[in-house]
């Protein structure tokens, strides 16, 4: 294997690029994102470090704007982030000014993987060791629209999704729990689905939400850790409820 891991573009005889596969290590090492699309709104979740006293917290954003009505969300270096979406925006600002119209969450999303797929085909360079959620709404039909990129280029469309550490566990939860919802039930779930993986709550937790008429808006930390409260409360009634049950039928 040895000889085979240390160029990009070299396949092994089994079909691998190692090194692809190595960004994708990266992007599951890196902090857990969830993108849930509802009726009227779209709703980014992220893990956050704790950050340390004397930090501004407010200058290590994971979620950021592409456009008006475009949002990422990324898991995986951040170095390698900054760069895709510094490069992301100047497309999404070129396309206004040539073509007279935003950029469709489909166009900007094709633009990024092609991006990502060209690191993976060329001498001399690395792949991004990121992977993307990408949320906004058709400029056209007003339609919410969530994409996934990774390392290897490829893209897809989702309801809802999650990438990074425990994305697997997250996206379970989804399938079992993903409805077509709207408004704060949409925020309440993608919240939910975090908090399935990240300790001490709604503190560890960024969530932006997108809506049409607004664009995006960051929650605030109290506003977040209120949902989580009322999660919780949720959750402890159920508990209490199945142990009613049990005990009734014992």
């Amino acid at each position: 294997m040895a000889r085979y891991d240390r160029a990009i573009t070299v396949f092994s005889p089994d079909g691998h690029l190692f090194q692809v596969e190595y960004a994708l290590e990266a992007v599951r090492k890196g902090n857990a994102a969830v993108g849930v699309r509802g009726t009227d709104v779209i709703v980014l979740a992220v893990e956050k470090k704790s950050t340390p006293k004397l930090q501004d917290s407010r200058s290590v954003r994971k979620i950021v704007n592409l456009d008006d009505h475009i949002a990422l969300a990324c898991a995986g270096l951040k170095a390698d982030a900054r760069v895709l979406i510094n490069r992301a925006r100047i497309e999404c600002q070129s396309y206004k000014l040539t073509v007279e119209d935003p950029v469709t969450v489909e166009y900007i999303t094709r633009y990024i993987a092609g991006l990502q797929q060209k690191y993976t085909q060329s001498g001399g360079v690395r792949p991004f060791g990121l992977s993307t959620l990408i949320i906004g709404f058709d400029p056209h039909t007003g339609t919410p629209s969530l994409y996934q990129t990774d390392p290897s280029g490829t893209f897809s469309a989702w309801k809802a999704n999650a990438t990074g550490r425990n994305s697997n566990s997250i996206r379970e939860f989804l399938e079992k729990n993903y409805k077509e919802t709207s408004g704060q039930e949409t925020v309440k779930l993608a919240i939910r689905a975090l908090m399935e993986v990240v300790e001490s709550g709604g503190k560890n937790i960024e969530v932006a939400v997108m809506t049409k008429e607004d664009g995006l808006r960051q929650l605030e930390e109290a506003e977040i850790d209120a949902i989580a409260a009322e999660i919780e409360a949720e959750k402890a009634a159920a508990e209490a409820a199945r142990k009613g049950r049990t005990t009734t039928e014992g």
